[in-house]
């Protein structure tokens, strides 16, 4: 996948320590992406504080960073996962 000079704008079900995000975020970047924005619902707020302080992204967009942070799934009603076909199938139905 080429993202050479776009603008990748990668999303998480939420962030706890980090690392598949910064791994996303240096993905996006050797693919070639200009910026990079990482968007997730709930966040550890060190994490993210982190993230923004080694500039991993460009920009860091959290819509909650509760005190207390344990696990990302204590922030859903349901975190059931979803298989890899059910997403690959969701995907093609909405382009």
């Amino acid at each position: 996948m080429d993202l050479q000079g776009a603008t990748a704008v990668l999303v998480d079900d939420g962030i706890a320590t980090g690392a598949t995000a910064r791994v996303a975020c240096r993905v996006a970047r050797r693919l070639g992406a200009e910026r990079v924005l990482l968007a997730v619902p709930v966040a550890a707020r060190d994490t993210v504080e982190r993230f923004r302080a080694e500039g991993e992204a460009d920009e860091v967009l959290v819509v909650a960073t509760p005190r207390t942070f344990r696990a990302v799934g204590e922030h859903y009603a349901d975190f059931t996962a979803v298989e890899d076909e059910d997403v690959v199938r969701i995907l093609r139905r909405n382009p």
